[in-house]
């Protein structure tokens, strides 16, 4: 279990850190290395927190513990003020988690899934049908459901729902009971772009009206772009921490892209003028804080294509996963 000197909870001020973990570790038994391996973060409220890495890098082990379902090796966590080793109950209650697989009752129809999830977060008194729920339930699923676009499918049995449609209702589920930490475990994978596009603007309109905080692990790095703060995982290791745009300036360099008809004579000017660059077969040159419009102002050999590269997330995540 986790060893912890703190309080079952605490209460945390405004802008606090809802997330805070320390020297995390998890090795699965018969193991020679750690699954995650000594990992240190926090996360502060209303924060979007993208935690990120290939295959086997120790992601969903750590959503994992800190959802409660996986039993830490050791370290600390705190997880909406709730001492994950002493009150998991309580860290149960402040958290709502989507999944990479499924966790539904085919033998349920979709809002008989909700409807027990409710239940057993204590959220409504239970009810044999839809109609007998109270209204603050009733609006609640119609609400959430609309935004997913599966209004018209509450009713019927799961067995009927595709993959994407069963990635919808878990999403419907986990927001149930307004929770102030939602781990989002590959939430899009499924999803059809519009679906991904209606998630994300609910997801921001969550966060803007009551601070929640989301904790997001995704293959999908365009979503990780639009994240405060990413963290990347590797061998169960932290390799890489900060904003998207700290760590892309940090490990990639904007650059500006030119060719000529006369490639000989650019080459010999850009050499002349002592402006470095590489041929990939264009020429590209690094900015580095240099205007892309002072370099062409000084190059007088006549261009045939010209772009400035502004490198992306994806870029500075490979450039992290190759150097660990």
């Amino acid at each position: 279990m986790l060893a912890t000197k703190t309080p079952l909870a605490v209460d945390l001020p405004l802008g606090s850190n809802t997330i805070v973990v320390t020297d995390l570790v998890k090795r699965y038994k018969g193991a020679e290395l750690n699954a995650v391996d000594g990992i240190s973060f926090s996360v502060r409220e209303g924060e979007l927190f993208a935690l990120l890495g290939p295959n086997g890098a120790g992601k969903t082990t750590t959503i994992s513990i800190l959802t409660t379902t996986l039993v830490p090796t050791s370290g600390v966590a705190l997880i909406g003020g709730h001492d994950l080793a002493r009150d998991p109950s309580g860290v149960r209650r402040a958290v709502g988690i989507i999944f990479q697989k499924p966790s539904l009752d085919l033998n349920l129809t979709a809002e008989e899934n909700v409807r027990l999830h409710a239940i057993l977060y204590g959220l409504f008194p239970y009810r044999p049908f839809f109609p007998l729920m109270p209204v603050a339930y009733r609006d609640r699923v119609r609400e959430l459901s609309a935004i997913l676009g599966i209004e018209r499918e509450m009713f019927k049995p799961m067995k009927t729902f595709s993959g994407g449609m069963k990635r919808k209702l878990e999403i419907v589920r986990s927001l149930m009971h307004r929770p102030r930490v939602l781990f989002l475990d590959e939430p899009t994978a499924g999803l059809d772009a519009p679906s991904r596009r209606a998630l994300w603007d609910y997801l921001r309109e969550v966060r803007a009206e009551t601070r929640a905080t989301v904790f997001l692990t995704t293959h999908y790095l365009d979503e990780a772009e639009d994240a405060d703060r990413i963290c990347i995982l590797d061998k169960g290791k932290i390799v890489a921490e900060g904003t998207p745009a700290g760590v892309k300036r940090d490990l990639t360099h904007e650059y500006l892209v030119v060719d000529a008809a006369d490639r000989d004579a650019l080459r010999l000017e850009l050499a002349g003028r002592g402006i470095a660059h590489r041929e990939t077969p264009l020429f590209e040159i690094p900015l580095d804080g240099v205007g892309a419009h002072a370099i062409l102002r000084s190059i007088d050999t006549p261009l045939t294509t010209v772009r400035t590269v502004a490198p992306s997330l994806e870029d500075a995540y490979i450039k992290v996963l190759a150097h660990s």
